[in-house]
């Protein structure tokens, strides 16, 4: 079994190739792309690189999309091109590429589970040095090492059978790749079957971003590190090209290493899918045609992934449907001179079935009891609760204040489990002491029942630029839920926090809105 190239049909690849190429990007642009409405350019299932290496009966993947679908998304540090093409000198040297420190070690793995319905999406990142048992027999190593061994293992055996070089790099690459997906499934155990899978090498991260001209992203403080090559002030900025590829590669002089380089690929991700989504990138042609051309030679897929069908799914995705996640971790160990993060095979697995069920249940919620049509009356401020509108038609944005990474997703996220209907999150203009609940006219009392469902302290102040049933929550310093939310705030880097059967865990990072990271 072969890498293989579909044929070409010209302009009718611009569509879904874009979808399909950022698809294999990394997560938040499989998600940002496939929501885009690219099937409408024509087929883009044309001259694309696969693999064969997830089992067709795993699932029927040319069928329309009618159940979960999990992928799993790998960045891999090797210098070629999806062809195996070596990246041309001038752009190695752009790259600050230099000589590999392992060309087969799997640095960015990504599990993607997108529910039925295709509108939201659950991403949950696996750092690359969690100790963990391999697949293939290999033993107890790092994640990361899970494709090398098996690579290396199977060119040794076939060494004196393949044809060639090329074919033996190409069966020796598949059984990496199977090795990997065998592993990770392993450690998040039988919630969910990964059923496709996507790699994307070094030269997208550089190409990509110069076609849709940078993304934004913020850092905490400014970094200036060699081996990566960072150098970057502190706040918002954007990035493209070589910083494009150092902002998402750097782990050395970072206060939590590689759980801050996961943090960086998030909100990188998260920021790629916004870009893409924007009214700039859907109206363009000319560009879509420039991302198609900035990632053609640099993803590889699973075979009998049709993206055309896949797309159609997954036309009501939007940025703020997209959340991030870390594998819960046991902190740092020395294991045979290796410096590693513990991780509990049962807590991880837990972890992720607490993620996919959740989100499960919210659907079979969904179509039990859809959100009414019905115009509702307009309430007073001494209006008793019984005039309240149904909190399904009360839409709250929430804007962060607060020095708290993921704050408003927390907040958002905690009142749409009491049924209000979740709006935008996003950044106040500027970090501010105290909380507040802005309200249309005559709806203070709707207000004050979201204060009391949130715990913590808030002043109310009334906004006529608001319609009846809108609310924004505005959250400053001081907020810290004491009401029935009990929230939980996780900070970039800090040890995830293992899941309860009582309450589903915090994202991480959402792709909505800008996150300010170290």
């Amino acid at each position: 079994m072969t890498e293989r190239a579909q044929g070409r049909s010209g302009w009718r690849r611009a569509g879904l190739a874009t979808g399909r190429a950022l698809a294999a990007l990394v997560s938040a642009a499989v998600l940002g792309t496939m929501g885009y409405g690219w099937w409408a350019f024509g087929d883009v299932d044309d001259d694309t690189v696969t693999t064969d290496v997830i089992a067709q009966d795993v699932e029927d993947q040319r069928v329309p999309l009618d159940g979960a679908v999990d992928m799993l998304l790998v960045g891999i540090d090797s210098r070629t091109d999806a062809y195996g093409n070596p990246l041309p000198r001038e752009v190695m040297d752009l790259l600050n590429g230099g000589v590999s420190d392992g060309e087969r070690n799997t640095d960015t793995m990504i599990l993607v589970h997108i529910p039925v319905d295709g509108t939201r999406a659950i991403a949950i990142s696996f750092p690359r040095d969690s100790w963990v048992e391999l697949a293939g027999d290999f033993g107890n190593h790092r994640l990361n090492s899970a494709f090398a061994y098996a690579y290396n293992n199977a060119r040794e055996e076939n060494a004196n059978t393949a044809p060639d070089e090329k074919t033996l790099d190409e069966l020796a690459k598949v059984e990496g790749r199977k090795n990997l997906i065998a592993t990770v499934q392993n450690l998040i155990g039988g919630s969910v079957t990964i059923d496709r899978y996507a790699e994307v090498n070094l030269l997208s991260f550089y190409e990509v971003t110069n076609a849709i001209g940078g993304v934004e992203v913020c850092l905490n403080n400014p970094v200036d590190e060699r081996l990566s090559g960072a150098r970057f002030p502190a706040g918002r900025q954007t990035v493209a090209g070589r910083d494009a590829l150092a902002f998402v590669r750097q782990r050395h002089e970072l206060p939590n290493g590689d759980l801050d380089r996961i943090v960086r690929q998030q909100v990188f991700l998260g920021a790629l899918a916004s870009k893409v989504l924007s009214a700039d990138m859907l109206t363009s042609p000319a560009k879509a045609q420039q991302l198609v051309t900035a990632v053609q030679r640099s993803v590889i897929l699973s075979s009998g992934w049709q993206l055309s069908t896949f797309a159609s799914q997954m036309s009501g995705l939007n940025a703020g449907g997209i959340d991030f996640y870390t594998i819960p971790t046991l902190g740092d160990a020395n294991i045979g001179g290796a410096a590693v993060l513990r991780v509990d095979p049962e807590q991880v697995a837990s972890f992720v079935s607490s993620l996919v069920s959740d989100e499960a249940d919210a659907q079979d919620t969904s179509s039990r009891s859809p959100v009414p049509e019905e115009t509702t009356t307009t309430t007073t401020e001494s209006a008793d609760e019984g005039d309240r509108p149904a909190l399904g038609l009360v839409t709250v944005d929430v804007l962060n204040g607060s020095a708290t990474l993921g704050l408003a997703t927390t907040v958002r996220q905690a009142l749409a489990d009491k049924g209000f209907r979740p709006g935008e999150v996003g950044d106040a203009p500027a970090v501010q002491a105290g909380s507040t609940i802005r309200y249309a006219p005559g709806a203070r009392n709707i207000a004050e029942y979201a204060a009391s469902e949130l715990g913590g302290t808030f002043t109310f102040e009334e906004d006529s630029s608001l319609a009846e049933n809108e609310l924004t929550v505005v959250l400053g310093t001081d907020y810290e839920a004491t009401g029935p939310t009990n929230g939980v705030h996780a900070q970039p880097g800090s040890p995830s926090v293992p899941p309860t059967s009582q309450a589903k865990p915090t994202p991480q990072i959402n792709a909505d809105g800008l996150n300010c990271v170290n």
